[in-house]
């Protein structure tokens, strides 16, 4: 047989260029076991992604689990912000250190490596990628049941180099309760599907704002239509997530861990299962 020159017109349908799928997934770091990894996406920005990713995280940790966030949103890094994690992280020769927080959830992002919290993250596509690609390969994880992943909105760069260097489980789709949701939600699910991975759950957040007097919940972005969209692309998880401003607060003081409410525990635990 002839040399493969990797053009395919040249040579028969039988050649095992053709034959194998090429594998792009990246090892872990030596040392490193993650049993199962999460991505959560979203199609657009502006939903609560991070939010969702934060609370699954505790959620998880809080049934006993050992869990870790890896913060793939480079340019937009707010994991840090909601944990209350201020300090750099460390290294040694084998590598870089997650930083823990307070419950003992290992985090790695930008934002806990560049000198400056707010300095902006002018990298292109490429380069993003390829510092998402280190946060899996150059950092000393350890032992964790779970790892969730934080992904940048859209179908760009940085989520494909995911879906392909990760070996993501499946994935948790984040969205908001306007019709055009059901476009976007629809681009996530064909992406997810294109790269075998299943849709474990989809999350509503700002469903609903419910009244702290009578209790009377009202639709402040419109009716919800997180029902028909799981019905229509068979995702087998839904949560809806209200508009609360304590949830906001908390958030904003890095107190995620101090959140307690059940509107994802219906999903953590299908996650887990």
């Amino acid at each position: 047989m002839s040399e493969c020159t990797h053009d395919c017109g040249n040579c028969s349908a039988n050649c095992g260029e053709r034959q194998t799928p090429q594998s792009f997934l990246e090892a872990p770091h030596e040392g490193t076991t993650v049993h199962k990894v999460i991505g959560v996406v979203s199609g657009k920005g502006g939903v609560g992604k991070s939010m969702v990713t934060s609370l699954l995280a505790v959620l998880t940790n809080r049934a006993g689990y050992r869990t870790a966030v890896l913060d793939a949103d480079i340019t937009g890094p707010s994991i840090p912000t909601v944990f209350g994690l201020h300090d750099r992280a460390m290294g040694t020769e084998d590598g870089i250190l997650p930083v823990v927080t307070p419950s003992g959830i290992k985090v790695m992002s930008l934002n806990l490596l560049i000198e400056n919290e707010t300095d902006p993250v002018v990298w292109r596509g490429p380069v993003i990628a390829g510092a998402v690609k280190q946060f899996w390969t150059d950092v000393l994880w350890g032992d964790v049941d779970y790892m969730f992943v934080d992904m940048p909105p859209g179908t760009g760069d940085v989520p494909l180099t995911v879906f392909q260097s990760l070996p993501l489980d499946g994935i948790v789709i984040v969205t908001s309760p306007q019709e055009l949701v059901s476009m976007i939600v629809a681009k996530a699910v064909n992406m997810a599907n294109m790269m075998d991975i299943p849709v474990l759950g989809i999350v509503e957040n700002m469903a609903y704002f419910e009244c702290p007097d009578c209790g009377k919940r009202h639709a402040i972005f419109g009716d919800s239509h997180v029902q028909a969209i799981a019905e229509q692309y068979g995702i087998p998880s839904i949560a809806q997530m209200p508009i609360d401003p304590k949830l906001a607060e908390l958030a904003d003081d890095g107190e995620i861990e101090n959140v307690y409410g059940e509107w994802l525990d219906g999903l953590a635990e299908a996650i887990r299962g």
